[in-house]
């Protein structure tokens, strides 16, 4: 499945052009290497994300072509989530 759909329909990211936005823009790591928005997720890969002041790990824990509201985090699991802080550069 294609990462920025896997974003969309896990919730993590609302919408998929979002999710395309952010992954070109290099904001995004499968299993540490930098991913586009067309990078393949398979079942147990690692994405690290980045939005603004917030880094989310998740590992892939199933794959939907589409889910319910409630089933979408069962998608995924969170592995760290961390702050950054911005010193105003």
């Amino acid at each position: 499945m294609r990462l920025d759909k896997f974003l969309k329909i896990s919730r993590i990211i609302k919408r998929r052009t979002v999710a395309k936005e952010v992954s070109d823009k290099g904001r995004i790591q499968v299993n540490g290497k930098l991913a586009k928005s067309s990078t393949d997720i398979k079942i147990g890969d690692e994405l690290r994300i980045q939005f603004g002041n917030k880094v989310l790990t998740i590992a892939v824990e199933e794959l939907h072509e589409s889910t319910k509201k409630e089933d979408a985090a069962k998608m995924y699991r969170i592995i760290d989530e961390t702050r950054v802080e911005n010193n105003g550069n």
